[in-house]
C-alpha cells in the first residue's frame, strides 16, 4: 500500500512509526506547519515533521488545504490511502477523493461517542469506564464516517490522559495495521454510525481547569486526571495559581458544603481537602505552584506555611 500520513503530535507518531515497520510504504507525511511557541516565541517543530525528516519521507506543510498546488502535490502521488491521525485540520472534499481506495482515520473513542477534539481527555473527565478506538473511512462530516473497525479497552481508576493515551496509540496502531491488511485482501465490512446516539465534544480550554471545590470528590478527581498535562486542574492558594496534577479520593470525616475546599488533614503523602461530598475529600499529591517546579506535594508542604483549616480556591 501507498500511504500519504496526516498527523501532528505523539499519538500520531506511534502510529506513523508502526507503518513505517510494516511492509507498506509511506510516501508522503503531511503536517502542521511550524509555530512559535511560550515566552520566548521558540518556534515548535511538530514530531512528525522530525520523524519524517529522520526518515527522509517526502514531508508537506501546507497552510492551506484547499490550495490549488497542494491538492496537484498530493494527486500526483498517486496514494492508495490517506491515513489521518490527529492532525488537527479537517481535510476538504477537494482531498478525500485524491486517494485509490479511501481516507482512513484513526480516532480516539468508540464512535459515534466522543466525535470532536481531545475524546481521551473527555472519557476520564466524564468518569467513563472504558472507551477504544474506531478505524473510519472518512467522509465531509468530522467522525461521522463508516466504521471499519473497533476495539474497546477499560479505563483504569487512576489512568491520566497521558497513560490512556499510550495505551490507546498502541491499540490504534494494531488495529490500523489489521485494517489495511483487510483492504488488501478485499476481505472488509463497513457499519454505518448510528448518528442519533452521537455526542460531540468541545476542544480543551486554558480556564476549564478551575476546581469547583464544592462538587464531588470523584467529580474533581476526574477532572485532575483528564487535563494532564494540558491544560491542567488548578486551584489559587494565597492569590496564585496552584495547579493540582495527582489525587487520590479518601473518606474524611468533615464534609459539607461550608468545608469544601479546606485543607483537613496534612501526611507524608500530601495534603487532603475536602469536597462537596459528605465523608469524601481529595488527597493532593503531586502540585506545580505558579512561578516554580512542579513537586510532591510533600515537598511543597515542607516550604509552605500550608495548614489545617486554610481554604484553598480563595
Amino acid at each position: 500500500m501507498k500511504i500519504v500520513f496526516f498527523g501532528s503530535d505523539d499519538f500520531a507518531l506511534v502510529i506513523l512509526e508502526a507503518l513505517s515497520k510494516f511492509p507498506h510504504e509511506v510516501i508522503a507525511c503531511v503536517t502542521q506547519p511550524d509555530k512559535p511557541k511560550g515566552r520566548g516565541l521558540k518556534i515548535n517543530v511538530s514530531v512528525i515533521k522530525e520523524c519524517a525528516l529522520k526518515n527522509q519521507i517526502p514531508l508537506l506543510q501546507p497552510s492551506r488545504l484547499k490550495a490549488p498546488q497542494l491538492i496537484k502535490q498530493l494527486k500526483d502521488y498517486r496514494s492508495d490511502l490517506f491515513v489521518v491521525v490527529a492532525y488537527g485540520r479537517i481535510l476538504p472534499p477537494e482531498l478525500l477523493v485524491l486517494p485509490y481506495l479511501c481516507a482512513m482515520n484513526v480516532h480516539a473513542s468508540l464512535l459515534p461517542r466522543y466525535r470532536g477534539a481531545a475524546p481521551i481527555n473527555w472519557a476520564i473527565i466524564n468518569g467513563e469506564k472504558e472507551t477504544g478506538i474506531s478505524i473510519i473511512k472518512m467522509n465531509a462530516e468530522m467522525d461521522a464516517g463508516d466504521i471499519f473497525a473497533q476495539a474497546k479497552i477499560p479505563i483504569d481508576p487512576q489512568d491520566t490522559a497521558i497513560t490512556l493515551r499510550s495505551k490507546l496509540a498502541v491499540l490504534g496502531a494494531d488495529f490500523l495495521l489489521k485494517t489495511i491488511d483487510s483492504l488488501e485482501k478485499n476481505a472488509y465490512t463497513l457499519a454505518g454510525q448510528d448518528h442519533c446516539k452521537a455526542t460531540t465534544i468541545p476542544k480543551l480550554t486554558k480556564n476549564m481547569g478551575l476546581i469547583s471545590w464544592d462538587k464531588p470528590a470523584i467529580s474533581i478527581h476526574n477532572l485532575v486526571r483528564g487535563l494532564v498535562p494540558w491544560p491542567t486542574a488548578y486551584t489559587y492558594y494565597q492569590g496564585r495559581m496552584l495547579k493540582i496534577l495527582e489525587t487520590e479520593v479518601v473518606d474524611i470525616k468533615e464534609s459539607g458544603r461550608d468545608s469544601a475546599g479546606k485543607v483537613v488533614d496534612l501526611s507524608k503523602d500530601g495534603f487532603v481537602v475536602a469536597t462537596g461530598d459528605p465523608g469524601q475529600g481529595l488527597l493532593v499529591k503531586k502540585v506545580h505552584l505558579e512561578s516554580a517546579n512542579p513537586m510532591p506535594a510533600a515537598q511543597f508542604l515542607a516550604g509552605r506555611r500550608l495548614s489545617v483549616g486554610l481554604k484553598l480556591g480563595e
